[in-house]
């Protein structure tokens, strides 16, 4: 289920590209490492892990956006707000179990590597375009 970040995941925005290689790096890891039988500090571990990098670089992304006048800087911010607050259930659906379960490993790669992979290609891409 790793990401492999290849010219379909590239903006053309050097900053935006360069962190988004660090969360896919960070995504794989929480993939790699939360399957079920693993042990539940290690996935809260690595949810933490994902997050500090993730709540980077949505305000580097914001605040870039902020700074060229972005006209869909509110629907972006509002996208970042829905991937934190499921990422968010995921933590809440983990702290309930005695670890991860099939339900959390489907549940990671709808609502963190499906929609990281569709916010990419979808929403990043319209930002640098607007950037050129």
């Amino acid at each position: 289920m790793a990401i492999v970040f290849d010219d379909s995941l590239r903006t053309g925005n050097e900053l935006i590209d360069g962190q988004h290689q660090e969360l896919i790096s960070r995504v794989n890891k929480l993939t790699e490492e939360c399957k079920v039988g693993t042990e539940k500090i290690v996935a809260v571990q690595t949810m933490d892990f994902l997050m500090d990098y993730t709540n980077k670089h949505f305000a580097d992304e914001e605040k870039l956006q902020e700074e060229n006048n972005y006209p869909l800087l509110d629907a972006h911010r509002k996208q970042h707000a829905a991937f934190v607050k499921a990422v968010g259930e995921l933590e809440e659906m983990l702290m309930e179990e005695e670890g991860p379960t099939e339900a959390f490993v489907e549940a990671v790669k709808k609502n963190v590597v499906d929609w990281l992979l569709n916010h990419i290609c979808v929403w990043d891409r319209q930002v640098a375009q607007f950037l050129k």
